[in-house]
């Protein structure tokens, strides 16, 4: 047998090392002194090197080695698309609404003009201003109203959008290729259906509503302002190619920025999931200082990633403050160049201030929701970028004959170049009970895995029936062969509902009968509710030992010809362990069972053992075999029951 440590020599040393060079290079901090040129050219200098990481980072995640990719651009503007394909008369009646709402907004600067006309001109009668400014009053009654509607429809546009939307996530997450997910980290996945299906959700819920209510508002104001002086507009004319340029500039930069940031977060939650599920053993081998350096590291670079997109935004306000200020100054001064040539009246200059000024408040909101849309589109691009994860299996119309489950020339690599199983030939008779045994690391579980179809071998051939596993469909793979691991999982619902996940149409009758037989029926008997007790987050909390009794009555409902039990009853204790066991056989008489354990006594009662070592099948047969021929199993059963 060979021994670990001979083989990693020095590996504890890898994790006390220090990195060889650090998290954030020397060349994006900033210097301790200089003039104020030398600290702008420097900053400019980290900015375009922060640009260059972002760049690299977009690059790398789009088709990622390991890992979950993101998606392409035209990927995420199809699915958005689709969403307000989808919704048209609910688009086009917030459209209209706002548009109407902007509509009578812009009516008052008009009305308050000629009021200011009125007043100007001798003689007026007061009962004119007064019904001026009674419709003043009404058009604002009209626009509350209309806004108010207007509202309405977005709230259930962005409400509507956002339901389909995680829909959607949660779909493409359970059609995720089950190898793919546990390549990927932790933290990755959960950072992307978390924190980006959030932000998203705020993006579709807030960012696109109002920036369409900001874009239509701008567009009728520009209009209105034509039509109010053309000779007044000018300004806006001359200032719009400022702003034009600063937004490009954002647009074809902030995507890149946001992406990397959300990078950084899903780096900094796997080293927080490492090292909060790790914690004893950190502190059993004095690793503390390590990990705190390296969540430290995590952050700082995730800092470096937010200074760049502040960056960009402080760079658009920059070109967004010119483009604010600077028509205003204008307008009022070629009002009164033309008020002195008597090309303009007060009421013109008047009207066109305040759409000026009306117009900041629009184009401010246009400008503040493209921002929240970029963070929105770069985590819908993130999200998306799980659908394109390619599936790792094509299901074709072979169906099987026959329950023979077979493994031929078995192998497999998590990495390539680096293979687990070395070329493993098994054949299952239909009925036998299988035992894998073998130290940690051996490849045992890897291959229980190809057995049960969950991964797709290197090379060679799993087959049930003479069909490949991997070209069956899940639906009817999991009626021929399941796996059940150590890892379990408890959903938020009745007993009876986490039993027939399986097999919705299973009767009360087929779960009593489940439960009874994985010994948990006693326990079940007792509760106030029974079957209808309510398990899960919030609710009654099981044991360990009681949620994988659960999963285990769950896979006896789904009845498959074959399973594959990964260390299943690892989390209950011997005696019940034992006793479970010994109630499940008779059950699975008729059943293949694959059993990969470290107790022996599962091997003990097994018709064969496989003795797996580095990867390879060392020892086949059964257990007074493999004790009397004194290899490999006869040592592991000695040191067992010494």
């Amino acid at each position: 047998m060979t021994d670990l440590a001979t083989r990693l020599p020095g590996s504890a040393e890898t994790w006390r090392a220090t990195p060889t060079e650090p998290r954030v290079p020397a060349a994006l901090l900033p210097p301790a002194d200089g003039s104020v040129g030398d600290r702008l050219r420097a900053w400019r200098d980290r900015h375009r090197l922060r640009e260059q990481r972002a760049q690299n980072t977009y690059n790398s995640s789009r088709h990622p080695e390991r890992g979950l990719p993101v998606a392409s651009s035209p990927a995420v503007v199809a699915f958005l698309k689709g969403l307000l394909v989808d919704r048209r008369w609910l688009v086009g009646l917030l459209l209209g609404l706002h548009a109407l709402a902007a509509i009578a907004a812009l009516v008052v600067p008009r009305i308050l003009g000629a009021l200011v006309d009125r007043a100007a001109e001798p003689g007026t009668a007061a009962a004119a201003l007064t019904s001026l400014g009674l419709a003043v009053a009404a058009v604002v009654v009209l626009q509350a109203i209309l806004t108010f509607g207007a509202l309405w429809a977005s709230t259930v546009f962005g409400q509507d959008v956002l339901a389909s939307a995680r829909e959607h996530v949660v779909a493409t997450v359970l059609r995720l290729p089950l190898g793919r997910v546990e390549s990927a980290s932790s933290g990755d996945l959960v950072t992307r259906v978390t924190r980006d299906v959030s932000t998203m959700s705020e993006s579709v819920r807030y960012g696109l509503p109002e920036a369409v209510i900001a874009g239509v508002t701008t567009v009728l104001t520009l209009l209105a302002m034509l039509l109010n002086s053309v000779f007044l507009t000018l300004p806006l004319l001359v200032t719009a190619p400022l702003l034009v340029i600063g937004v490009r500039r954002y647009l074809t930069r902030a995507p890149k920025g946001y992406i990397t940031e959300g990078s950084t977060y899903s780096t900094i939650n796997t080293t927080l999931t490492e090292t909060v599920e790790g914690a004893r053993t950190i502190e059993a081998f004095g690793l503390q200082s390590r990990r705190i350096e390296t969540g430290e590291g995590d952050i700082d670079v995730s800092a470096q990633a937010e200074r760049y997109t502040m960056s960009l935004r402080n760079i658009l306000f920059g070109f967004i403050g010119l483009a604010y200020d600077t028509p205003l100054v204008m307008v009022m001064v070629l009002g009164a160049i033309g008020y002195s040539t008597g090309g303009l009246t007060l009421g013109q200059i008047t009207a066109a201030i305040l759409y000026v000024q009306a117009l900041v408040e629009p184009l401010e909101r246009l400008i503040r929701n493209l921002d929240r849309l970029q963070v929105g589109v770069a985590s819908t691009t993130r999200l998306l970028g799980i659908a394109e994860v390619p599936q790792d299996r094509v299901a074709t119309d072979d169906r099987p004959q026959g329950t023979q489950l077979v493994g031929t020339d078995l192998r497999f690599a998590y990495r390539e170049g680096h293979d687990v199983l070395h070329g493993i030939s098994l054949a299952l008779t239909p009925g036998e009970r299988l035992a894998i045994v073998g130290p940690s690391g051996s490849g045992k579980s890897t291959l229980g895995r190809l057995l049960s179809g969950i991964n797709s071998p290197g090379s060679g051939r799993a087959t049930v029936g003479g069909v490949d596993l991997v070209s069956l469909p899940l639906s009817q793979l999991r009626t021929e062969v399941a796996l059940v691991t150590q890892e379990h999982h408890v959903f938020t619902g009745t007993i009876r509902d986490n039993i027939v996940l399986a097999r919705e149409d299973a009767g009360d009758d087929a779960v009593i009968e489940a439960l009874r037989a994985v010994e948990a029926w006693d326990w079940v008997d007792k509760l106030p509710k029974r079957l209808r007790t309510t398990i899960g987050a919030g609710n009654l909390a099981l044991t360990p030992a009681q949620a994988q009794q659960i999963a285990l009555a769950r896979l006896v409902v789904a009845d498959p010809h074959t399973l594959v039990l990964d260390e299943a009853t690892s989390l209950i204790d011997p005696r019940t362990a034992r006793h479970l066991e010994g109630s499940m056989a008779a059950l699975l008489a008729n059943r293949t069972v694959v059993a990969i354990a470290h107790r022996l006594h599962t091997a003990h009662d097994a018709d064969r053992i496989a003795v797996v070592i580095d990867g390879r099948i060392a020892e086949l047969g059964s257990h007074q075999e493999l004790v009397s021929a004194d290899g490999e199993y006869a040592a592991l059963w000695r040191a067992w029951t010494s």
